[in-house]
């Protein structure tokens, strides 16, 4: 019987949820600034353990739209994972045509990815030395989501393509080994609420200004991950879906957390995330 099998189905996980600022002002997060500096938050972080499931074994109970997110096995023909360029230039292009055949997407257009390496101690500062995040958050809300269209394609496309269903989503892999070692945690979309769970936090950059949802606590929350993903195995997030009538799922919190099973040893963890906009026809 594979290993796999036998593990523990549930882990106990302490995670990072939002608090609003106390004296009730908009939430906010400087970006590119020294993480020491005294206002770069105005919000608060509170740890509470939930238990999170291991669902390897049932990854196909989990789908981007009943969930809001998706397992899949994929071999990259990329794989060193140590040039933006040769990222750019070799990664991108096998993951835009491998989103559009798991989603069905007519359209794909990757604007970024993060490489995030844990090295316990360093300082986050550093866009090239960048950590597991460790707080539960979703990456986009409705305005940016919206902003992030405008902002990576021509105007003349722009309006179109918001008149049709788009996606934001991301493909999470981890590279170099197994992931053990701080893994990634999804939320079950249909455990959450938007309307009570979800806080926009402003995201100050020194030229623009962007936004994020923080997640508050809730004990209805079902956190799920596939304990030990390998470098041949992605998933799917869902960031945002413009289709906010109920019928299918808007977006996955997440956040990296501490395995309390991860095996003695285990190497540090390793992944990219790529980030996609998502058009259909």
């Amino acid at each position: 019987m594979p290993a796999t099998l036998i593990q523990p189905s549930t882990v106990p996980g302490k995670l990072l949820y939002f608090t609003p600022p106390k004296d009730g002002s908009r939430p906010f997060t400087r970006i590119n600034e020294d993480v020491n500096h005294a206002t770069r938050y105005n919000w608060i972080q509170v740890e509470h353990t939930l238990p999170i499931e291991n669902v390897r074994g049932k990854e196909d109970s989990y789908t981007l739209d009943s969930s809001g997110f998706q397992f899949f096995q994929h071999k990259s023909n990329h794989t060193s994972f140590t040039n933006d360029e040769e990222i750019e230039r070799e990664y991108y292009p096998e993951s835009a045509e491998l989103i559009k055949k798991l989603t069905g997407a007519s359209k794909v257009v990757l604007f970024d990815h993060t490489i995030r390496r844990r090295r316990p101690g360093e300082l986050d500062s550093d866009p090239s030395k960048r950590q597991p995040v460790s707080n539960v958050h979703v990456d986009q809300t409705s305005q940016s989501a919206a902003n992030r269209v405008h902002r990576h394609l021509p105007a003349s496309e722009a309006p179109e393509l918001l008149k049709k269903r788009f996606q934001i989503i991301n493909l999470w892999r981890p590279i170099s080994h197994p992931a053990y070692d701080w893994p990634l945690t999804l939320c079950d979309f249909r455990s959450i609420d938007r309307e009570r769970d979800l806080v926009p936090i402003a995201l100050l950059y020194p030229d623009r200004e962007g936004e994020t949802y923080g997640v508050k606590y809730s004990l209805e929350h079902k956190w799920k991950y596939l304990k030990g993903m390998t470098p041949e195995e992605i998933v799917l997030i869902k960031c945002y879906d413009s289709i906010e009538d109920g019928s299918v799922s808007v977006l996955t919190p997440h956040t990296a957390f501490e395995d309390p099973s991860t095996p003695e040893g285990s190497p540090l963890r390793e992944s990219i995330e790529l980030r996609a906009l998502v058009f259909y026809d």
